[in-house]
């Protein structure tokens, strides 16, 4: 269960989160007592965000700007951004909803496949504009925006400087979802804490190396 209360379709006053729940849930449904979307997430994002409906606009108006016409930036670009995003933020749910929007926009599954190797992909898998989107997208997460000189230039090779902007933009926006998700625990990212301490078997104590390899241990 995500880790904030969800908003029932009873409790909804703003506008733009009626119509949504319409739209995800189906007319007069309950998102929270009957969860689920036509697309097969639970759809908690949804309910959860609803807590704060200037939230929830401007987060949908966020979906809007990225997908308008109006954008210059090539989808196909602008997918292997968020998708990669997801990847690297370690979400789920952004890297699962995001590989289907690539094949939206004509990528291929060696591609998609790809993503999360990218750097060690053969080569005729990712254009050079493509691969210098990836690399960008990972400096944007994983260097938290420090881009070398030589990256940048490789960028500005292939992109004008408006399509940069929409390209930081849009992937920065989709890094802050995947950690959101990941913080709130919302669809596929409701997963338990992977990284625990495994218990020794019982009747054993110390340390492990002790327990293997005693011989190796200064005893003083």
């Amino acid at each position: 269960m995500p880790r904030l209360r969800q908003v029932p379709r009873a409790e909804v006053s703003s506008d733009t989160v009626r119509l949504m729940y319409d739209f995800l849930f189906g007319a007069d449904r309950d998102p929270v007592a009957d969860p689920g979307t036509a697309t097969g997430t639970p759809g908690d994002w949804w309910t959860v965000f609803a807590l704060v409906p200037a939230v929830f606009e401007h987060a949908v108006a966020g979906f809007a700007l990225y997908r308008s016409p109006d954008r210059l930036l090539d989808p196909k670009l602008r997918e292997l951004g968020q998708t990669r995003a997801g990847w690297a933020r370690g979400s789920q749910f952004v890297f699962s909803q995001h590989c289907k929007a690539c094949r939206e926009v004509g990528l291929r599954e060696e591609q998609i496949a790809a993503i999360a190797a990218w750097s060690t992909a053969p080569d005729g898998v990712f254009s050079p504009v493509e691969r210098a989107v990836l690399a960008y997208t990972d400096a944007l997460v994983y260097d938290g925006g420090r881009v070398a000189d030589e990256l940048f230039g490789a960028l500005r090779a292939h992109l004008s400087d408006e399509q940069i902007l929409e390209l930081t933009y849009i992937t920065s926006l989709y890094e802050m979802h995947a950690t959101m998700s990941r913080a709130l625990r919302l669809e596929y990212d409701d997963r338990p804490e992977p990284v625990v301490e495994i218990a020794a078997p019982e009747g054993t104590k110390g340390l492990g190396l002790r327990i293997v390899a005693p011989e190796l241990l200064d005893e003083g």
